[in-house]
């Protein structure tokens, strides 16, 4: 199925492969080959950090699948700070030189955050419901350089589950919250792959 409107590369790597291609052919033009071989390899290398390809999203409605590529750091059962409520937290390590997109870890609403972060200081959230009024909250931490995450989804948009919603350049940390009744499928160390691993199962009686 499909999962996002812009597969293979990320809609953040356009302009600065953009700018990176105009200069490569400007100095071959102007300078010969050798001197822009440098440009042609950053161009490659944008392609490589901004990659964003197809995953094979799980065909189970009540699966939870990992926002992002990376790590997971820690799972435990917390006091959800943005929904106000117990809620068990899955917190993943992005890597520095993995894919920086994030995907919806289900089908779901995206309403409007009506929490805060300790001290006021929240990073860019996203709360997310389901047909079966399930909440589940996705928080983007910034990179290492400080670089702001980006979100494509906006308040009342309806997003599948796996469909790209955002991307953290260099990677940062990604947070998921979900009911405290949830069936957590992975532990700390599991690696996951944004949009088809899955890492919790939501529970209904």
């Amino acid at each position: 199925m499909p999962s996002g409107r812009h597969p293979y590369f990320a809609t953040a790597g356009w302009l600065p492969f953009a700018v990176c291609l105009i200069a490569a052919v400007a100095v071959w033009h102007y300078a010969g080959l050798l001197w822009s071989v440098p440009l042609w390899l950053a161009c490659v290398l944008i392609v490589y950090l901004f990659r964003d390809p197809e995953r094979d999203i799980p065909s189970s409605p009540l699966a939870v699948v990992s926002p992002s590529d990376g790590t997971v750091v820690s799972v435990e059962t917390v006091h959800d700070p943005y929904l106000d409520r117990p809620a068990r937290r899955i917190v993943i390590d992005m890597s520095h030189y993995g894919v920086y997109s994030t995907r919806a870890p289900i089908e779901a609403r995206v309403h409007e955050m009506r929490g805060s972060a300790e001290g006021g200081q929240r990073p860019h959230g996203v709360w997310l419901k389901t047909d079966e009024d399930d909440d589940l909250v996705v928080v983007m931490h910034r990179g290492p350089l400080h670089n702001a995450p980006r979100c494509y989804v906006r308040i009342g948009e309806r997003v599948g589950q796996g469909q790209r919603c955002g991307f953290i350049g260099l990677g940062g940390e990604v947070e998921v919250y979900v009911p405290e009744n949830s069936r957590i499928e992975v532990e700390p160390g599991s690696r996951v792959r944004a949009g088809s691993d899955v890492i919790a199962t939501l529970v209904h009686k």
